[in-house]
């Protein structure tokens, strides 16, 4: 039936109104599309979304890393593009376009998200040495394209940290300006979490030159080196932080670990006017390291209870 006059009015200023909102906090549409056409949902994501890395709950690339997901609480996981070893490429079953959609149907029936994608055999692999990064790199955002995910996670880790092994950054630094044009093509971001401190990765990513390549900030390695935490963050800012594992070195829960004051932490973020996903990497119960629920669940309702009660709750 038609709207009659009154009707209409309470309508269209409730539409203005979320729209009004969702422009105030800086969100805007995807070009080509009108932001008067979304639905109210779409215009009003929260500030900070929880994830959790599939491998460490023991999912690496499982279907059922996502009904776990959902009964730990978190909003989103970050999958993992498998092992690698000796073999040309990942050992990688989202090459599989059947594989994909059923990942993707699983997390749309969950209401979860991707929230990104992660080549975690190199935090033993050396992305300086390997012959092969540059078609790695694309394998990587070859899935992030086909499963619509705009974040990948590539750990620099122990074979190439740049603290240790300091003659492999122009090695590192010239990899990544080759992998930069692929993600800059794609769309897509390339998170690097390096050893460095926050000047000298800021230092690298300079370098690299490229908006497709930023840092994938690890709370812990600035907790496990004694370094001022919030002036770490400050120093590389909310341009060049894509996304945060949030975590600390295994030994305590989150809610119980003194070493960091995560609503402190929250206060720094917003204060740098940063937004977007913490994951849950480690952070770990010493003696229980193993239970998923006990760890993840307990620190995902923890995280949630510091960023994302609203206002009214506080």
């Amino acid at each position: 039936m038609p709207l009659d006059r009154r009707a209409f009015l309470v309508r269209s200023a409730a539409g203005l109104g979320v729209l009004l909102l969702a422009r105030a906090s800086g969100w805007s549409a995807a070009p080509g599309v009108a932001a008067e056409s979304l639905a109210p949902a779409a215009a009003v994501a929260p500030r900070y979304r929880i994830g959790v890395c599939d491998w460490m709950i023991l999912k690496r690339q499982k279907l059922g890393a996502f009904p776990l997901g959902k009964e730990l609480g978190v909003d989103g996981i970050e999958v993992d593009m498998g092992g690698l070893g000796q073999r040309e490429t990942f050992d990688n079953k989202l090459a599989d376009p059947a594989t994909r959609e059923q990942f993707l149907a699983k997390a749309r029936e969950l209401n979860l998200e991707i929230c990104s994608i992660a080549m975690s055999a190199f935090y033993a692999q050396s992305f300086a040495e390997r012959p092969n990064t540059e078609r790695l790199v694309q394998d990587c955002i070859d899935v992030m394209k086909a499963m619509n995910v705009k974040t990948a996670f590539l750990p620099l880790g122990v074979r190439n940290d740049l603290v240790k092994h300091p003659e492999l950054r122009p090695a590192v630094v010239e990899r990544l300006k080759a992998a930069a044009p692929l993600a800059e093509k794609a769309g897509v971001v390339l998170g690097i979490e390096t050893a460095l401190d926050a000047t000298a990765e800021s230092a690298l990513l300079d370098e690299v030159g490229s908006p497709a390549v930023r840092s994938y900030f690890n709370f812990s390695n600035a907790l496990q080196n004694g370094r001022d935490l919030h002036a770490e963050l400050r120093t590389l800012g909310a341009k060049r932080i894509c996304q945060i594992h949030c975590t600390n070195q295994d030994g305590v829960r989150l809610a119980e670990d003194r070493k960091i004051d995560l609503r402190k932490v929250k206060a720094t973020l917003e204060g740098m006017g940063w937004s977007g996903w913490l994951v849950m990497e480690r952070s770990r119960d010493a003696g229980r390291a193993k239970d998923v629920r006990w760890n993840y669940g307990a620190n995902a309702a923890f995280l949630k209870s510091v960023f994302c009660r609203t206002e009214s709750a506080k």
